[in-house]
């Protein structure tokens, strides 16, 4: 009868306007609830739990790990109710810079994002979601990776929309650098991505030189398809210059403009530069890898500047060397298709009195596309550029096109896409090697190896995936890791360990990093013809302590080695060695490996405990090691 009384007493105060004290009230609700212990005060140290919390503890998240939603409201949109690409940027920086800013403990400033690849548009009404998390730490510098989705409140249907790679700079106080602290991937993905980072870091490295270099070997006479100027536009009708004074609003607690905003306002001109070629309503579908030249602050003024330099038709300009995947149905266009158009934004700031020369601040190239009501790409006018700096650009954007085919179908897709042998040419040279290495890392970072067999000091490994069976086999050999490495990546001496090369000829010496050889191996059983490969060796020193040194292989093609009769042509998707240091004198060694068909009976046959061909190939690799290890001549050699 106690909860009785007591609800009864509490009902009367109620009525009668009297105010209950907390504790009391609190004493009734425990006391209806069946508790009849008083009121207990809560010590100093101890939580209160939320409603509804689960005893069982949350998975382990990233520190670093910033999560953004956002309702697409009319005020984000367009005029077909769709979000601006511009307001998405904002948001993708402002995230991506959450989660810096959560590694770093000060403020970070955009300093490049690299290729972003718009796969469908947002409508109002619908969430954008944004994930951002600190992918690897260098020294100053780190990689932010952004994955962006939209999702449907009505229907629950989620999509991707792009996947971003930026780079941000701890800042400390008066801008200067901050050292910042290693980052400790835990996941097989935070693995992968983690070591694939340092690759992109060497890409951007190199992407200007990249682009010199294509238009160095590119013909000078390239043709001007519209230098008779039937039904082409000049491209100064589409040129466009804006103003705009950074607010308060639109930086940071520093003072620095918030890089979003800024790609927000050149996302704009170059809008209206598109629209002024085709007079229609454009859609952007890419952005090419950037870089911020330097900060402008509260109180500048931002000159955007912008123009179209090259409108593409019904093929390919400079037509990519790397075959493209098939094409997607009708209802999802590609993301760069036929009939797109090349926009040049630049940004630069000043005072209030242009007494002095304009900070260029960032310049980007935006690919701009005009839908039809099927959401197919209309052909475009062609463009009538100006002579001098506008025949310039007109050429440097059909080198870019090249080159972000390259990227987009080297470098972006999945390992298992990629081409086994990939046309090799000296404009898509970086992409390869990146995509080498990569794939090299990632079947390294992979979880769920297990070991097959041990015999002596050789471990085997095996990971089963849906298409491929690999296999890992390592050792601690007592020879420093760099001497290792040496040795190890000179295709040209692996004869004298490895019983199944018969020769080495070094083909092509494309940098200090990256070789092409082609190899001639033994035959195979029930072949009467031996194999021989076109291989690019890729090897890279650790980029900071607890890497490996990595040589990686995988097979290309070039036209002056063409497959031959005497042989059967044979190929490797991904192979190489991976070495890291266990102390001055002794080094984990470890060879991996994806079976293609032709090697998977071997392999099989040696997993089963059927053979030790592999295991005895391996230790004499050991013995090929420690002979050589004191070698002067291979110490100072690379290749």
């Amino acid at each position: 009868r106690a909860p009785l009384l007591l609800s009864r007493c509490l009902l009367k105060m109620v009525k009668g306007n009297i105010i209950v004290p907390e504790d009391i009230l609190s004493f009734c609700c425990n006391g209806l609830q069946g508790s009849t212990s008083p009121p207990r005060a809560r010590e100093p140290e101890e939580r209160e739990e939320a409603p509804g919390a689960m005893a069982s503890p949350a998975p382990a998240r990233n520190p670093t790990e910033v999560q953004m939603s956002q309702l697409v409201l009319p005020c984000h949109t367009n005029h077909r109710g769709e979000l601006s690409t511009g307001q998405l940027l904002k948001w993708i920086d402002t995230a991506a810079c959450l989660s810096a800013e959560r590694h770093a403990g000060c403020p970070c400033v955009t300093a490049s994002m690299d290729d972003i690849y718009f796969e469908h548009t947002i409508s109002v009404g619908q969430v954008v979601n944004i994930k951002a998390k600190v992918n690897r730490a260098f020294n100053s510098s780190m990689e932010v990776g952004i994955q962006v989705s939209y999702e449907d409140l009505c229907s629950g249907k989620h999509c991707s929309i792009c996947k971003a790679y930026a780079t941000f700079v701890a800042q400390g106080p008066l801008g200067s650098k901050v050292r910042l602290k290693p980052l400790t991937p835990q996941t097989e993905e935070e693995k992968i991505e983690y070591s694939i980072a340092a690759e992109r870091r060497r890409m951007r490295l190199v992407h200007k030189d990249t682009l010199k270099d294509l238009l160095i070997r590119s013909p000078q006479e390239t043709e001007l398809e519209t230098r008779d100027g039937s039904g082409a536009v000049p491209a100064e009708r589409t040129r466009v210059e804006s103003v705009e004074l950074v607010l308060p609003p639109h930086a940071n607690h520093q003072g620095n403009t918030f890089g979003g905003q800024i790609m927000a306002w050149m996302e704009n001109v170059a809008t209206i530069a598109a629209s002024r070629l085709c007079h229609a309503h454009p859609t952007l579908r890419a952005i090419e890898m950037f870089h911020f030249r330097g900060p402008s602050q509260v109180g500048d003024r931002l000159v955007l500047k912008a123009i179209v330099n090259n409108a593409f038709k019904n093929r390919w300009v400079g037509v990519p060397r790397v075959p493209s995947p098939p094409a997607p149905p009708p209802s999802a266009p590609s993301s760069l298709p036929s009939g797109s158009m090349e926009v040049g934004v630049c940004a630069e700031a000043y005072g209030q009195e242009m007494s002095v020369s304009c900070r260029h601040i960032n310049s980007a190239f935006m690919t701009f596309v005009v839908l039809d009501q099927e959401g197919h790409p209309r052909t475009l006018p062609m463009v009538a550029p100006e002579p001098g700096d506008g025949e310039r650009r007109y050429r440097e954007a059909s080198a870019r096109k090249k080159i972000r085919l390259d990227r987009k179908y080297v470098v972006s897709c999945k390992q298992t896409e990629v081409p086994l042998s990939v046309p090799w040419d000296q404009s898509n040279k970086v992409y390869l090697s990146y995509n080498n290495v990569s794939a090299l890392k990632m079947l390294v970072a992979k979880a769920n190896w297990v070991l097959a067999r041990e015999k002596e000091k050789v471990r085997m490994y095996t990971l089963e995936e849906d298409k491929f069976l690999s296999f890992r086999i390592e050792m601690s050999v007592c020879i420093p890791a760099s001497r290792a490495f040496s040795l190890l990546s000179n295709l040209r001496r692996r004869h004298e360990w490895d019983s199944h090369y018969v020769s080495a000829e070094l083909v092509q010496k494309v940098d200090d990093d990256d070789m092409i050889y082609h190899v001639v191996s033994q035959k195979l059983r029930n072949e009467n013809k031996a194999q021989d490969f076109v291989i690019l060796a890729s090897r890279r020193k650790p980029c900071s302590k607890g890497d490996p040194y990595v040589v990686a292989f995988r097979s290309v093609t070039l036209p002056t080695h063409p497959a031959r009769a005497e042989f059967t042509r044979g190929e490797t998707l991904c192979s190489g060695f991976c070495i890291w240091p266990e102390s001055e004198e002794m080094s984990k060694v470890a060879y991996y490996n994806q079976a293609m068909p032709g090697y998977l009976n071997y392999v099989t046959t040696n997993v089963a405990g059927l053979s030790s061909d592999i295991c005895s190939t391996f230790e004499a690799c050991e013995k090929f090691l420690l002979k050589n290890k004191e070698d002067l001549i291979s110490r100072l050699q690379d290749f």
